[in-house]
């Protein structure tokens, strides 16, 4: 008395969507003729992933004497009509290891013939409502022996086949809503995303620190070095950016007094798309008084560890079938010391300027003339060594050159107590004890905008009220920012930024 997949025939090819929709469209016409096509007087009592986990080791002879009455709604995935019985899948939106399925028992003599009549006319999408009494099949399977059954929502399009889902990569992301209703792994994702989300949230909150919202339209882009995108404001005439990082507002609330803020938001860059950039994207930053990058280090660690195991059960994850420990400490290498250990340089060779430079050029990047050794150091790193860092490491050390908002080391002036996190060969966390000199800070700024009036659409505009604040005077504080959909990549190894963004940007159909 079960269902198989192979009982019903597969949608009709794309070429024929036109038809079938026009089938679809009359059909909706009929239901219109009878009375409400879309009624909006159901209330499911149950979910069917509940169900599902409730009755599983409930065999039918204890089962179905207890005649347990369920109210179930959600779209019809599989339809197998027979004589005067039928059997039908639902969908819903419960969450589990069923992805919120339950099979359906329709016959003749419960319903009664017209609506049995009338739900043989049903298509695969339909949206359908079902009472009746639980039992399990010979096989075992849990069943609703449907005794009322609606139409709720008539589909007017045709499902693509059931067991590929959308085959066309592009087309999950543009339809994303049809991805999510025949793609189980989709689902998985999004629900890991929330999972990774919630947990941050509340991991944050348990450390004593306070969730802020700062402002998406930013007078002055800062936080980053990266390009803007503008708009103008027509009631205060004036140009207006959306925001590449909060993270100059966060550190304003520090000044402010609170010692401990984060946020968790969009972000937006004009720049490039990849699979691990999307021009709008999740990040969490987060800022603490009186600490500093070995705190954050440290930190950041946990909060990993803690969403891994949240969202996926473990700390010890595999991507792209290789091995990835999140529970084993995270390894610390400045970048000349990666350049050693990962570029093949010798010593002396880590400090030759001309051999620095010969190095990026061999590996197929641009060389800025202007570049200092500090600056030559982190390009090699960036070409060479960035895409071998497999393992979770911290690369320390940064050259102040390229951190106009780090803190220089007080051992070494030319380089900042500075990290980033690499993982997979990928980025995913930015941290550094925060620069609080306000006249350091507005040299530094000075210096951003002079490369910004020489071209370079990354560098950082000049902000007079964040230096108007830290001359109020910040606290020694640490700041980091976290990629949550890298991070969510990692977590449901995933190969593609636009895999864990809902609704990723796509350039117009044509």
């Amino acid at each position: 008395m079960t269902a198989h997949p192979t009982d019903t025939p597969s949608p009709a090819p794309a070429a024929d969507d036109h038809k079938l929709v026009a089938e679809r469209r009359d059909k909706l016409a009929a239901i219109r003729a009878q009375g409400p096509a879309f009624p909006n007087d159901f209330k499911p009592s149950h979910h069917a992933a509940d169900l599902q986990h409730r009755y599983a080791e409930t065999d039918n002879a204890e089962l179905e004497p207890q005649q347990i009455s369920v109210a179930l709604a959600g779209r019809m995935m599989l339809k197998r009509v027979m004589g005067k019985a039928s059997f039908a899948t639902l969908q819903d939106g419960s969450l589990g290891k069923t992805h919120g399925r339950i099979q359906l028992f329709i016959s003749k003599e419960l319903v009664g013939q017209a609506v049995y009549e009338a739900f043989k006319r049903w298509d695969l999408g339909d949206i359908v409502a079902a009472s009746g009494a639980l039992f399990k099949t010979k096989t075992g399977e849990l069943s609703l022996r449907v005794s009322q059954l609606r139409l709720l929502t008539k589909s007017l399009r045709p499902l693509p086949d059931k067991f590929h889902g959308l085959a066309d990569q592009e087309q999950k992301y543009r339809q994303r809503y049809v991805d999510l209703i025949t793609d189980d792994a989709a689902r998985s994702r999004f629900v890991a995303r929330s999972k990774v989300l919630s947990a941050i949230r509340s991991f944050m909150v348990e450390h004593a620190f306070l969730e802020v919202e700062t402002p998406m339209l930013h007078p002055i882009p800062g936080g980053a070095n990266a390009k803007p995108f503008s708009t103008h404001h027509n009631a205060l005439d004036q140009q207006m950016f959306l925001r590449i990082a909060p993270e100059l507002y966060l550190k304003r609330l520090i000044v402010g007094g609170f010692e401990r803020v984060f946020e968790i938001n969009r972000s937006f860059r004009n720049e490039g798309i990849s699979v691990r950039h999307n021009p709008e994207f999740t990040m969490m930053e987060f800022y603490a008084a009186y600490w500093n990058y070995h705190d954050l280090m440290d930190f950041t660690e946990t909060v990993l560890r803690h969403a891994a195991r949240i969202a996926t059960g473990s700390a010890q994850l595999s991507y792209a079938g290789r091995p990835v420990a999140l529970d084993q400490p995270f390894a610390r290498l400045s970048v000349r010391q990666s350049l050693l250990r990962y570029a093949g340089l010798s010593e002396p060779q880590a400090d030759d300027a001309v051999v620095l430079r010969e190095r990026i050029l061999a590996a197929g990047q641009p060389v800025p003339a202007h570049w200092t050794l500090a600056e030559l150091q982190f390009g090699l790193f960036e070409a060479v060594v960035e895409a071998q860092l497999w393992d979770p490491t911290y690369i320390v050390d940064y050259p102040v050159e390229v951190s106009p908002l780090a803190r220089a080391s007080d051992a070494n002036p030319q380089v900042t107590e500075r990290f980033e996190l690499f993982i997979t060969g990928r980025e995913y966390a930015n941290g550094f004890s925060e620069l609080n000199d306000a006249e350091d800070q507005a040299a530094r700024f000075r210096a951003q905008a002079a490369n910004k009036e020489a071209g370079d659409e990354e560098a950082m505009y000049y902000d007079a009220d964040f230096i108007r604040a830290l001359e109020y005077g910040m606290p020694p504080t640490g700041g980091c920012g976290i990629g949550i959909d890298r991070l969510t990549m990692l977590l449901t190894d995933s190969p593609s930024i636009r895999d864990v963004i809902l609704f990723p940007a796509l350039r117009h159909e044509a």
